[in-house]
């Protein structure tokens, strides 16, 4: 990692709906060049919001103050060419009436000036890296024919066919059952590590994030909680509550409620 790719400094979002208030307030955060970064928090804590408004993505009538700057860039941010978007459910993501092909395909054909045949080509290189079956057979199916872990590395081809240097993922597991969550986090690791990507991993899982990423970024309420590396994060809290997050997690690894009963 060199650099810093992303700055937000006193980043506020407002949506304009009865008495509004702020989904993030004051936000100052540094989003380094090749860095894994987990953005946690509880449904509500502004996560969300800070994923569109990165991209570009918030509604109309949503009120943002405060700056987001791009060093690593050097301009201002193109949608779809400089970051790619994977979003909770590739259902409602992916178009149910193109094929899979030409839904990778536009984003290169769009983005990198390529002619059909030539995108045509990177989707299908493409499925074979995000491990999709008979890559060439895929080309021609469609979304509904496709299971939900398949239909989501599918958004994540198109989501990377321009060869965007940030890769935002706002929860694109918590959709899909635990085996594949953790199939889409090794191909999501794999993915941005091969490019040299900067990742934005959004949920509300530490434990899932906390195996892959680099740095945390704890938010609730709107506000960047705390944010540092990894272990120290999860070894020593700065605030109450970073440690119910952490303590809230039950995974396999975790004694049953039940052992002290058992003979």
């Amino acid at each position: 990692m060199s650099g810093i790719f992303c700055s937000l400094r006193q980043l506020s979002v407002t949506y304009a709906r009865g008495n509004a208030v702020a989904a993030l307030d004051r936000v100052d955060l540094d989003i380094k060049a090749g860095e894994r970064l987990a953005i946690i928090g509880e449904s509500g804590s502004g996560k969300s919001t800070l994923a569109r408004a990165l991209a570009g993505l918030l509604p109309d009538g949503a009120k943002v103050d405060g700056e987001m700057l791009w060093p690593g860039l050097g301009h201002p941010p193109r949608p779809g060419r400089d970051f790619g978007f994977v979003f909770q459910d590739p259902g409602t993501s992916l178009n149910p009436v193109l094929t899979i092909g030409e839904q990778i395909a536009e984003g290169a054909r769009r983005h990198l000036g390529l002619g059909w045949k030539q995108a045509s080509i990177r989707a299908e290189e493409l499925l074979d890296r995000v491990r999709m079956p008979q890559p060439g057979k895929l080309m021609r199916a469609f979304p509904h024919q496709l299971s939900g872990g398949q239909r989501q590395r599918v958004a994540i081809a198109a989501a990377i066919a321009a060869r965007p240097q940030l890769l935002i993922a706002d929860e694109a597991t918590s959709a899909l059952d635990v085996v594949v969550q953790a199939e889409i986090v090794r191909l999501l690791d794999g993915l941005v590590r091969e490019d040299g990507m900067t990742l934005l991993f959004i949920t509300h899982d530490i434990a899932l994030a906390s195996g892959f990423v680099d740095r945390i970024a704890v938010f609730g309420n709107g506000r960047l909680v705390e944010a540092g590396p990894v272990r120290s994060v999860l070894s020593a809290p700065k605030s109450d509550y970073t440690s119910a997050l952490i303590a809230s997690h039950r995974d396999l690894a975790t004694p049953p409620l039940i052992a002290e009963v058992l003979p």
